[in-house]
């Protein structure tokens, strides 16, 4: 959701909306990305469903704290914060009505956290997100071209290069560029965002780097399992010595952004306050999001009838102050990603999980080294390599080595082995346990270094919780030594990867991965496939 970017030598990095907006020309077809992921219209049995699980996740945490009368503690503690918010009205503490941003409507397009100041209803513009579930946001509408988003990511990322970076667009050339991408890539898109920071904006020189890898740079770690939790998606796997191993990586289409449309959920049925929310407003999304990071936590002892209050300040309304209570619903939406059936206010708990493809289903024509290149030219070169003792072949142990990562690599990158037998996701702790099992080798290093990074799950009680629930899940053997790391040397869980690349870019090492713009020119994916840091 958030575009990081800075210079290594800051403290910390820009951080800024990744979204544009584009105004129409007349009679143009319509397009605005929504802030959070779109609720679904629930069906009777999905419902009941989630209401099921919604009771026993309470009547389970109500039981621990109140053993005797936890379900009738409970029963009378939700209705009574149901009863006061029926009855809360908002407090008009100023009558002057903030008007829209009008200046902002003669400009052909709007950047970052400037698109809140847009009345979107009325002002005649397309609203573009180009990253969305951690992949370029392509699709069948207006502006869902391959061309359109690059073109969209361009002119953000110049935006902040010259105007908030105050860089000369004729010193760009100057400047080196480490750019973050996701441990679960598509090749083609990678080659894409090279041309992107060489061709189009212009850098002198760059190179790719894996979050997660960069992430353990950040915190200062030889190896971790990495569990990144975003707004958009959550991603697990292990690193080692600067390496991602494949069979550990899975991608799941959720994150922050599901968290908040789950606590909405549970907020309308206690009669939220404020009756005028709407999710295709951005600033009442961004309301939401601000209720779900200052009061969104862990702690099952905090089950309590506590009043909070936000204020709503839209422009062409009245600055008003409204009051509420709640019981569990903070409590209970970021649990959603440990009981995923709580996503089905989003869909995401069934939504497929993503693994790394191997290259050759990846192949790219521009790729003369891909495995469909050298399974073609194979079979071409058939008649020349007959003489090969297919015997002597079979007796070499380095294929019987191969031929086993396959395997493993086949059976992690297989979906039923991400989901729970009803279909459903499996839940993050059980993420992080299916990451890890299959390496005999990297289990007590990986159980003994667990490290969290992004800003989907910064919430306070995460560290005790997880560790219970880690310890439910992994061998006797192995729990002793869990360590969970949050914000590593003082770090900012947000900004961990992007510091980790700012070090790297630093390293006396880091001349050998540097791809300038005349090597991609002349050699293009062939030098990328040489260069990158991680397993091609």
């Amino acid at each position: 959701m958030y575009l990081r970017m800075g210079r290594a030598s800051d403290v910390n990095p820009l951080r800024v909306l990744h979204v544009i907006a584009r105004r129409r020309k007349p009679g143009g077809a319509m397009h605005q990305d929504l802030f959070l992921p779109s609720s679904k219209e629930l069906n009777e049995e999905s419902m009941h469903e989630l209401e099921t699980c919604r009771m026993q996740l309470l009547r389970d945490m109500s039981d621990r704290l109140h053993p005797r009368t936890g379900n009738r503690t409970y029963e009378v503690a939700q209705q009574s914060a149901a009863e006061f918010n029926r009855h809360s009205k908002p407090e008009i503490i100023a009558k002057t009505l903030n008007e829209w941003d009008s200046d902002r409507y003669l400009e052909k397009v709007v950047i970052g956290e400037d698109v809140l100041k847009l009345n979107l209803r009325k002002a005649h513009y397309n609203l573009h997100f180009p990253i969305r579930r951690g992949e370029f946001n392509i699709h069948n509408n207006i502006g869902g071209s391959l061309f359109s988003v690059l073109t969209d990511l361009q002119i953000i990322w110049e935006f902040v290069l010259f105007k908030m970076m105050s860089i000369l667009s004729k010193d760009i050339s100057r400047y080196k560029a480490v750019l973050v991408v996701p441990d679960i890539y598509n090749r083609i898109h990678l080659g894409e965002y090279m041309t992107l920071l060489l061709k189009r904006i212009g850098f002198g020189s760059c190179f790719i780097v894996q979050d997660h890898v960069s992430a353990t740079f950040g915190a200062g770690l030889g190896y971790a399992c990495v569990v990144d939790v975003g707004d958009q998606k959550t991603s697990v796997s292990c690193v080692e010595d600067g390496i991602s191993h494949p069979q550990t990586r899975v991608r799941f289409d959720y994150g922050g952004g599901d968290v908040s449309q789950v606590l909405y959920w549970l907020l309308k049925k206690c009669n939220f306050p404020y009756q005028e929310y709407d999710e295709q407003n951005l600033m009442d999304t961004w309301l939401l999001q601000h209720l779900k990071e200052n009061y969104g936590h862990f702690f099952e002892g905090t089950m309590n009838n506590i009043e909070k209050r936000f204020v709503v300040h839209q422009p062409c309304t009245e600055k008003r102050i409204y009051t509420f209570r709640s019981f569990d619903e903070f409590n209970v939406a970021p649990l959603s990603l440990f009981y995923i059936e709580l996503l089905t206010v989003t869909g995401a708990n069934k939504a497929l999980p993503k693994t790394q493809k191997l290259s050759s289903l990846q192949p790219h024509p521009e790729d003369c080294f891909d495995a469909e290149y050298l399974r073609e030219t194979g079979r071409r070169n058939k008649e020349t390599l007959e003489h090969v003792s297919i015997e002597a072949a079979a007796d070499n142990p380095d294929d019987e080595i191969g031929t086993d990562g396959l395997e493993q690599e086949h059976r992690n990158n297989d979906w039923d082995y991400w989901l729970q037998p009803n279909g459903q996701l499996v839940g993050l702790e059980q993420a992080i346990v299916q990451s890890v099992e299959p390496s005999e080798e990297l289990k007590r290093k990986m159980y003994g270094c667990i490290l969290i990074v992004g800003g989907g799950l910064k919430f306070s009680g995460l560290r005790r919780w997880l560790q219970q629930k880690l310890s439910e899940k992994i061998p006797a053997a192995y729990r002793s030594e869990q360590c969970i790391i949050i914000s590593p040397k003082d770090i900012d869980s947000e900004i961990t990867s992007w510091r980790g690349a700012a070090i790297m870019s630093c390293l006396e090492s880091a001349s050998e991965l540097w791809l300038s713009e005349s090597e991609w020119t002349q050699y293009g994916w062939r030098v990328l496939r040489e260069k990158t840091v991680f397993l091609w």
